[in-house]
């Protein structure tokens, strides 16, 4: 989830919507990556697997496209005074 505000800007960038969103796009992401150990352990996915698989992937894309699949630059160039107040400390 961490990694997925920080490419928006940061928390502080994000809405509570935005927020909901995401939580859902990490929960799925977890989900389909403990998929994906499964079908390698092993070896093969069932047709109910993969299907389940793959509706899940779906859904993530859609949450994803949703918040936007870029990244937002965040501005984190100090103003002013708080580069004079640091070079000074």
């Amino acid at each position: 989830m961490a990694l997925h505000l920080s490419d928006l800007g940061g928390e502080a960038a994000v809405s509570e919507a935005e927020k909901s969103l995401i939580r859902r796009a990490a929960t799925l992401t977890v989900e389909l990556e403990r998929m994906e150990e499964r079908f390698a352990t092993d070896g093969e996915a069932d047709a109910e697997g993969l299907d389940l698989y793959s509706r899940t992937a779906g859904n993530l894309r859609r949450l994803l496209e949703a918040t936007g699949l870029q990244r937002r630059h965040r501005d984190v160039t100090p103003d002013l005074r708080h580069y004079i107040e640091g070079t000074a400390a």
